[in-house]
């Protein structure tokens, strides 16, 4: 049996600003949500969703509990793949190839949903640390 590596202290800060930079975006998108429910339900309904206020709350609540996932470590790689879907399914259903003919930039912010994909992925598949976290990895 392989003895378990301690993580370096590089390591370590790594996963920590990680977790940071993961719950500091949700926690500006939810803010926005929460600033401006009806303009992010409107946004919603232009994408040709329906019940956008349901939606836009339904949104919010996920990432209110994706915030706490990162910050405490807790169902961190569960969260890091929830997360991973939504972001996917953002970048399509608001970025994708029917909005790019209308507007240019909106290639650019697809294509940033998959770094922000990849980083998720990754983090899911490393866990939260051992550090600040409420159940330590294993691996």
């Amino acid at each position: 049996m392989l003895s378990q590596a301690v993580p370096s202290p590089l390591k370590t800060t790594a996963i920590l600003i990680g977790r940071l930079i993961f719950a500091a975006v949700f926690l500006m998108a939810v803010t926005f949500k929460f600033l401006g429910m009806g303009a992010t339900a409107g946004y919603i309904a232009a994408a040709g969703f329906p019940v956008p206020l349901f939606l836009a709350w339904c949104a919010a609540l996920l990432e209110c509990a994706l915030v706490i996932c990162f910050l405490t470590g807790a169902f961190f790689s569960q969260a890091a793949l929830a997360a991973a879907v939504y972001v996917l399914f953002l970048g399509f259903s608001f970025h994708g190839p029917g909005h790019w003919a209308a507007n240019q930039d909106e290639f650019g912010f697809f294509v940033d949903h998959f770094t922000f994909l990849a980083g998720l992925l990754f983090a899911a598949a490393n866990g939260p640390g051992r550090v600040l976290t409420l159940n330590p990895a294993r691996s």
